[in-house]
């Protein structure tokens, strides 16, 4: 089972090392159409950045009003197109200092719940 899937995964590294070879030549080919019109680009970009960064800024100082107002409030807010929610802090505990307790109260374990196992594909370091 383990060569299994094993084999696999050298088959998945081979289809990504395929996939970035290709993505290369696009990337290549891509720069080289976009350097004819690169100029225009440019000059668009210069005349378009002032009023994006300008918008951004306000965006951003609205955002930054919005929230602290929220969360003087302490309740949702809603507008015509978009809506400041508010949620409460999180609650955590200490899983760790939990299990020691646990141990010597096990009636506490009914309260527990565990979640599906998750697998996730990683590079190997050399």
């Amino acid at each position: 089972m383990t060569t299994d899937v094993a084999t696999l995964l050298d088959e998945l590294a081979e289809v990504q090392a395929a996939a970035a070879l290709t993505r290369a030549d696009y990337e290549e080919k891509r720069r080289a159409i976009l350097a004819t019109v690169q100029a225009d680009l440019d000059a668009l970009e210069a005349e378009y950045t002032p009023a994006f960064v300008v918008a951004d800024e306000r965006a951003t100082a609205l955002t930054t009003e919005a929230k602290a107002a929220v969360l003087a409030l302490g309740a949702t807010v809603k507008g015509t197109n978009l809506q400041a929610v508010y949620m409460r802090g999180r609650q955590s505990w200490d899983s760790k200092a939990l299990g020691g307790y646990a141990a010597a109260h096990p009636e506490i374990m009914q309260f527990q719940s565990i979640g599906e196992p998750s697998v996730s594909i990683r590079t190997v370091k050399a």
